[in-house]
């Protein structure tokens, strides 16, 4: 029974850390999935420099500080995924699989931080964390039978037109 847990502790491991015993990628695989990275990265970059514009123009100062903060972060991570890019490609080249594979890494890293960060803007300039349509329309029916009254501006309390009995007995 002991040798039974422990089975199951290692397959536990095991899934919990991703799946071991998946195959590895092929440096081409490897390649062609950090370009692809590489390219949503610059996407996002693009993205978080309209963000930037956009705080600019409604001269928001600590919009603007928001974004360009996540602006800089971005360049600094796909300045380091595009070294990491040929490095990954200097790696396949002289079939060195550990250096490959780390290099491999650190740009998937980077891209997922990369797009928090996108999103991490859009919260600077008040956006949703995702895109619509720009055509999309929102309508609003008022129901007829809604007081008129503005809920956000309550009338002033009556006013009391009797002195309340003292507290104490000093005067």
């Amino acid at each position: 029974m002991k040798l039974h847990w422990s089975i199951c502790l290692v397959l536990a491991a095991g899934v919990a850390l991703g799946d071991v015993a998946k195959a590895p990628l092929s440096d081409q695989d490897r390649i062609a999935q950090t370009r692809g990275n590489l390219d949503k990265m610059r996407e996002f970059l693009n993205q978080v420099l309209k963000l930037l514009e956009q705080a600019r123009d409604e001269k928001d100062v600590v919009k603007r500080n928001c974004v360009n903060e996540k602006l800089t972060q971005v360049k600094g991570l796909v300045k380091v995924s595009e070294e990491a890019e040929l490095e990954l490609k200097e790696a396949a080249a002289k079939r060195e699989e550990d250096a490959a594979d780390h290099e491999f890494t650190k740009v998937a890293i980077a891209h997922q931080k990369v797009e928090q960060l996108r999103a991490e803007a859009e919260q600077c300039i008040g956006q949703l964390a995702y895109y619509t349509d720009k055509d999309y329309v929102i309508e609003v029916e008022i129901p007829p039978d809604l007081p008129s009254a503005d809920p956000t501006n309550p009338p002033a309390p009556d006013t009391i037109s009797s002195r309340p009995p003292a507290a104490s007995s000093i005067q």
